[in-house]
């Protein structure tokens, strides 16, 4: 027969043993409720594919909160941004470019590296949704995501003005390059405007 100590520890271990899987199972159902969120908010951009893989691994950070799905977002985008930046500046460093293709590739470090300032500004923009000018500072990330898509889309510009005096390979290597976090940032942009206060 089980003394009184040995059939209270029995209990408090079954209700402890309840009260972890309770736990599991409501921190199971909130992680999918926050996927759910990032899901449907990724919904509205250009790319929602991209956007729910890039933002997904986030989903407890973010909970359902627009102003961290808009700052991971961007902190994507500037990372993305930053690598691109750093490959090119490696492909500019190969031997048997021409001095045309070597004037894109700096131009095009020079864009990317705008582009991840401008990137950092609209993310520090976010520190002051929380004050009097929040509409403002709205409208001073979309402007900033905005100048950085169009540093990207500069970037690939240059291979226009060269038809023939830019390998196919260097090319198609720079626009798969740009076009990711192109369409990075154009998420970025496409969740900053869907922000309301």
């Amino acid at each position: 027969m089980a003394s009184s100590y040995e059939f209270l520890m029995i209990i408090f271990t079954l209700v402890f043993i309840s009260t972890l899987q309770a736990a599991a199972i409501a921190a199971t159902s909130s992680s999918q409720t926050y996927k759910t969120y990032i899901e449907k908010a990724c919904n509205s951009t250009t790319y929602p594919e991209l956007c729910n893989s890039s933002l997904s691994p986030y989903a407890s950070k973010i909970k359902g909160n627009p102003q961290k799905l808009c700052k991971a977002a961007l902190s994507i985008a500037i990372k993305a941004t930053h690598n691109a930046s750093s490959t090119i500046s490696k492909l500019l460093k190969q031997k048997g470019l021409t001095s045309f293709e070597t004037s894109i590739l700096e131009d095009c470090v020079t864009n990317t590296k705008d582009s991840i300032d401008e990137l950092k500004q609209s993310l520090n923009a976010t520190r002051h949704l929380n004050g009097s000018d929040k509409e403002s500072q709205v409208e001073n990330m979309k402007t900033w995501v905005s100048a950085a898509l169009t540093d990207d889309d500069t970037c690939t510009d240059g291979f226009d003005d060269g038809q023939g005096q830019v390998s196919e390979t260097l090319k198609n290597r720079i626009n798969d390059i740009i076009l990711k976090i192109a369409r990075l940032t154009s998420n970025a942009l496409s969740l900053i405007n869907t922000l309301k206060f």
